[in-house]
């Protein structure tokens, strides 16, 4: 199992606002375990904080813009695609400013910065987020679609198509996040002659030049528009009549503006607050769809609040029926695990097949069976009593009983034929004997009863 990891050290930039033109000053902070990744804007009074999460999204014009009732701050995308790349799972940015720094226009000076402090490994265990059925969003109007498909890890594919003559079609991937930093994280980000004049009316990209992004020059303009929007952003007049990329530094790929579009890509799916097992499929994307996707993901961990184990039938389990009469006391009627198939730092996850030939059915209730609440619940506390009992070295003598159930909630009612996965988590260290625990119960990606409990570990 994957631990969480934070950065070693602190981390402080400075670098002009794209849409600003600031001189802004960023500091990338270790956090503890399960605090995920927070931007506080230090320049507004109280310090005030938002999540990066993807239901703070409120705009993606020309980058992703998070906000709340406190705070704005844009341009996150290429801050966010070097933690998720490099696997920082929690941090704390400071910022003076309402955006990011765009540094040299892609995610190369952040990724180097992690590089140099290095990470530490947490003790709280990661949870990511696996893809395990196809998942699509779409946007007719830009031509855009975003498909997420289940894979061994998290993959990229891009698809860009423009109506020009010097970047129409152009295609990039990423079959590891291991490349990240030598295949994505240097593409700069790129933008149209055609488009800058409106950009400056909207009052957007102050600070960008020829140095900070990749301009590309598809459509003859007359001579005096050309010398007025270079005087607009302050960078020296081109020749009108020779089309091309016009910035100072060559390309670094042939299709370096479709690898910026998958590392833009990866900064906005970072969103969901977790890393992703799967493999995204993009035609045409951009921010506005990038966080569609983001925001459907994120509902449904919310709905859910932890992704169902993946169970396979076919797997060897950690632990049979015999093995689990060895561990617990319970017999029949009461014995209500079949196996045990996942054991991790702070979690265990164990299986019940429900039948008709449960006795409980017989009352409960003959004209429709359904599993009482009750045995549900108890179903928790034996698979969270083996959590406890393997970690002691001889368990003839000790015994678990409840002490308190909180916060029970039951959601969909479970019949015969439903195979329950139970997943039980520590919810704090065990101190005294005394074991704080959170159950879920699943039938397939279904949440059908939750409930916090403590038991007391008992040595006769």
């Amino acid at each position: 199992m994957q631990k969480q990891h934070t950065l070693n050290s602190v981390i402080e930039l400075e670098g002009k606002g794209l849409h600003t033109g600031l001189n802004i000053h960023i500091r990338l902070n270790p956090a503890h375990e399960n605090h995920g990744i927070k931007i506080c804007r230090v320049d507004l009074e109280g310090n005030p904080t938002i999540p990066a999460l993807a239901e703070f999204v409120t705009k993606t014009e020309r980058g992703t813009v998070l906000a709340n009732d406190k705070l704005q701050v844009s341009t996150v995308e290429h801050v966010m695609s070097a933690l998720y790349a490099l696997g920082v799972d929690n941090c704390f940015i400071e910022v003076d400013a309402p955006e990011f720094p765009i540094m040299d226009g892609s995610a190369a000076p952040f990724v180097k910065a992690i590089q140099e402090v290095g990470l530490k490994e947490q003790d709280q265990q990661r949870e990511v987020y696996v893809v395990k059925r196809k998942i699509e969003v779409t946007d007719p109007e830009r031509g855009s679609q975003l498909i997420l498909l289940p894979d061994e890890d998290f993959a990229a594919n891009v698809l860009i198509s423009f109506d020009s003559s010097i970047l129409s079609n152009q295609y990039a991937s990423l079959e590891t996040l291991d490349h990240f930093d030598a295949e994505i994280a240097s593409a700069r980000t790129f933008v149209f002659v055609r488009e800058i004049r409106a950009l400056l009316e909207g009052d957007l990209i102050k600070g960008g030049d020829l140095d900070n992004a990749i301009v590309i020059y598809d459509q003859v303009l007359p001579q005096e528009q050309m010398d007025k929007l270079a005087h607009y952003v302050g960078v020296e007049t081109k020749p009108a009549d020779q089309l091309g990329y016009i910035n100072n530094k060559p390309l670094i790929f042939n299709n370096e503006p479709a690898r910026h579009k998958l590392m833009d890509l990866i900064g906005d799916l970072a969103l969901i607050g977790r890393p992703i097992r799967g493999r995204v499929i993009a035609t045409c994307p951009g921010h506005s769809i990038n966080t569609k996707l983001a925001k459907k993901i994120r509902k449904e961990i919310r709905q859910s609040e932890s992704q169902a184990p993946i169970y396979d039938a076919n797997k060897e389990p950690l632990m049979d029926i015999n093995d689990v009469r060895r561990m617990v006391p319970h017999r029949y009627p009461m014995l209500l695990i079949d196996k045990i198939i996942e054991i991790g730092p702070n979690h265990i996850v164990g299986v019940k097949n429900v039948t008709l030939n449960e006795p409980f059915f017989a009352g409960h209730f003959p004209d429709e069976p359904v599993m009482p609440g009750v045995l549900q619940v108890e179903s928790m506390a034996q698979v969270g009593a083996i959590y406890v009992l393997h970690r002691l070295p001889d368990t003839s003598n000790v015994s678990t009983y409840f002490l308190k159930i909180d916060n029970v909630k039951f959601r969909h009612k479970v019949v015969p034929g439903d195979t329950l996965i139970i997943k039980v988590t520590l919810t704090s260290p065990m101190r005294r004997g005394v074991a704080e625990m959170r159950g879920l119960v699943f039938v397939g990606e279904r949440l059908v009863c939750e409930a916090e409990f403590m038991a007391q570990i008992s040595i006769s």
